[in-house]
């Protein structure tokens, strides 16, 4: 897992270390030192800790004034016994949207595992989007699965036209903009 990085590219575009507005703000990075870890295994020392034990992120980027956001994630989504979404939400993304983010592209091809509880953080969260939505980008079909048992697509957008291999390829801002144009014609609008 030591070798799975978050995606770099985006960052002279935008920094979460450097943005005051981010949760990540002030972080410092040891390249040279392998720390954190999920089961055991080490993780790339750019992934950042926000609480979870088996569930790291990196905001790739924030768009304030468009009101958008980017996290990538790696590990295991576990609300089932550490309630990550609880934390997730009331450590990130409570704060992001308190600056004017309401519409959340979830980057989860890392994500090797999913165990739900009830839906009541993502009920809340996307009640607070208002105007806004959050999309799943390549979550895997079993971890997309798991959250449809659990009722999660109510709440956020995912599969389909949302398996996008090639985001990498994409300036941030467009990306930002061609996701907001698959939820637009989702929902009809």
């Amino acid at each position: 897992m030591h070798q799975i990085e978050p995606y770099a590219n985006w960052q002279r575009y935008y920094d979460a270390a450097r943005d005051e507005r981010s949760p990540f703000h002030g972080k410092e990075y040891n390249y040279e030192v392998y720390s954190d870890t999920i089961y055991g295994y080490y993780i790339d020392p750019a992934w950042d800790f926000f609480g979870s034990e088996t569930l790291y992120l990196k905001i790739l980027y924030a768009d304030y004034e468009r009101g958008y956001a980017v996290l990538e994630f790696i590990g295991e989504w576990n609300d089932t016994l550490h309630n990550d979404i609880m934390t997730l939400k009331r450590d990130v993304l409570e704060m992001m949207t308190h600056e004017g983010v309401n519409k959340f592209i979830l980057l989860g091809e890392s994500i090797f595992n999913f165990h739900g509880s009830d839906d009541s953080y993502y009920e809340e969260w996307f009640d607070e989007v208002e105007n806004g939505w959050i999309a799943a980008v390549n979550f895997p079909e079993f971890v997309q699965s798991e959250m449809r048992k659990y009722r999660l697509d109510q709440y956020i957008n995912m599969g389909g036209t949302l398996q996008i291999d090639n985001w990498r390829t994409f300036h941030p801002r467009h990306f930002c903009e061609v996701i907001e144009g698959l939820i637009a014609r989702r929902l009809g609008s």
